[in-house]
């Protein structure tokens, strides 16, 4: 099954981002014009209210409202959206502008419609009295004919013999309506064409800024077993995809490292087993060449016997080899003394310490947490070592101490000096640093003496690993000392 794609899956976030961007900022300016729009209107209304007031208060008489109707009336002229009526102190029309046009008040508040009437038909608006001031406060809004809104202010206006007649000053607001609706629309269309367009310009940004991420993908397709040493470029890589890059490049190399000693390691594992077939077949090729006595066969089988045992002892390396790979090989990790071990050791490798020519001491104590087998296992190989390269009447020093954050096993032995150029392999799998190969006789360990497999010293190593800790070789004039280092309370 394919999964979804990043860039599409991108893209859509950023469209969904900007259509929320969109509908705040749409709705803020929608409500900040009809805000606007209102505030305009109303200021407009308020202020033909005012004019007409002062206008009606410069009449002498109620006679004066019709005789100067054009100039009340021009008050809201230019205006198509504007209406007014004012009624006498009778409370009959005495004018009236843009009523059934624009104002399209209710059945009641045209033709002879009086002030009575007209005030009930309107019961939202509040009568503003001739001496006070009138404010944006005192429209009201009502639905006029048709379902048009409408808003506007009802005020008195003092006459100049006294009497009082009363204006009243609206405006349709469909137009406003529809403009805001327009408005609207157009928000709309240019939100989702936005949207859209964000989407499509999102897509191919997010494509073109992942396609560093396909190069790094064609450049690890190139890898293969006879190309482990390809890198992927890090010149072009944007600075987010460097850390990918580099892990990348350091997985590939590990990949190349472990390959090359896998290969090394079949390598050598074929050559150090062919040496003792060869030699069975050979032995067993000669004697049966021409009838041999009993001794010869009997030493012919003692011959292969040994070289089965050395068969056996490398199989069982290589398996524990890989074993312990596993992290969970250590399983039986407990405190003991390592002094105290350092002596059993010694004394099970005494007899052929004495075969060598050699003496062992044994100095120091120290308490470690560890697997004790695995740690028998590790300091027989190093003693092992010390015995086969320790030359006659040398001795063999074998010591534990400890630090405050470590302990330190140490296996020293006299004898040549180890190049410092194979200081460090000599822990490698089937490494030796004598071209010669020389064999030592099976100690009959099994606690691991690997005799001359080359694998003693790898297995120390992997032991080391597993418990956290590392071993060390020094090597110099006077002596070759090998050190394992475990970390205080394992």
């Amino acid at each position: 099954m394919r999964g979804r794609s990043l860039a599409a899956a991108l893209a859509l976030a950023f469209g969904a981002t900007t259509l929320a961007v969109f509908v705040l900022v749409g709705s803020f300016l929608y409500l900040a014009l009809e805000k606007q729009i209102k505030a305009q209107d109303d200021l407009d209304i308020v202020l033909a209210a005012r004019h007409a007031r002062r206008l009606a208060e410069e009449l002498e008489s109620p006679l004066g409202i019709r005789e100067h109707d054009e100039r009340l009336s021009s008050i809201v002229l230019g205006n198509a959206a504007m209406s007014m009526e004012v009624f006498d102190p009778s409370g009959n029309r005495a004018l009236e502008h843009n009523i059934a046009a624009s104002f399209a008040m209710p059945a009641t508040a045209s033709g002879a419609a009086t002030f009575t009437t007209t005030f009930a038909a309107l019961p939202q608006l509040k009568r503003v009295a001739a001496a006070d001031r009138i404010t944006e406060a005192d429209i009201g809004e009502w639905t006029g004919r048709n379902g048009a809104p409408i808003r506007g202010i009802l005020t008195d206006a003092r006459l100049g013999n006294g009497e009082t007649a009363s204006v009243l000053v609206a405006r349709n607001m469909s137009d406003r309506w529809r403009l805001l609706d327009q408005y609207r629309d157009k928000l709309h269309i240019a939100g989702v064409s936005g949207v859209l367009l964000s989407m499509l310009l999102g897509y191919l940004l997010i494509r073109a800024a992942l396609r560093p991420v396909r190069d790094i993908a064609a450049s690890a397709s190139l890898v293969t077993v006879n190309r482990l040493n390809t890198r992927i470029a890090v010149a072009r890589v944007p600075q987010e995809l460097e850390a990918l890059v580099e892990s990348l490049n350091a997985m590939l190399a590990r990949v190349e490292r472990g390959f090359q000693n896998l290969s090394r390691f079949t390598a050598d594992l074929a050559h150090d087993m062919r040496t003792p077939l060869s030699n069975m077949r050979g032995a067993a090729e000669v004697a049966l060449a021409r009838p041999r006595s009993v001794d010869e066969y009997e030493s012919l089988l003692a011959s292969n016997v040994e070289e089965c045992d050395r068969l056996s002892r490398m199989i069982e390396n290589v398996l524990f080899l890989a074993r312990a790979e596993h992290p969970q090989f250590v399983k039986h990790m407990r405190e003991f003394d390592a002094g105290q071990e350092l002596h059993h050791i010694a004394d099970y490798f005494e007899g052929i310490a004495d075969e060598a020519g050699v003496r062992l001491r044994v100095s120091g104590t120290a308490s470690v947490t560890a697997d004790l087998e695995l740690f028998r296992r590790a300091v027989s190989n190093l003693l092992a070592n010390a015995i086969r390269y320790t030359p006659q009447g040398g001795e063999i020093v074998l010591d534990a101490s400890a630090t405050v954050d470590q302990v330190r096993v140490s296996v020293e032995n006299p004898g040549q000096p180890i190049p410092a150029e194979h200081l460090e392999r000599i822990f490698d799998r089937f490494y030796r640093v004598d071209p010669s190969r020389s064999a030592l006789p099976s100690s009959g360990l099994s606690q691991g003496s690997t005799g001359s497999t080359g694998l003693g010293l790898a297995i120390v190593r992997s032991i080391m690993e597993l418990h956290g800790g590392s071993v060390q070789a020094q090597s110099d004039a006077k002596s070759t000392r090998f050190v394992l280092t475990f970390r205080r309370g394992g």
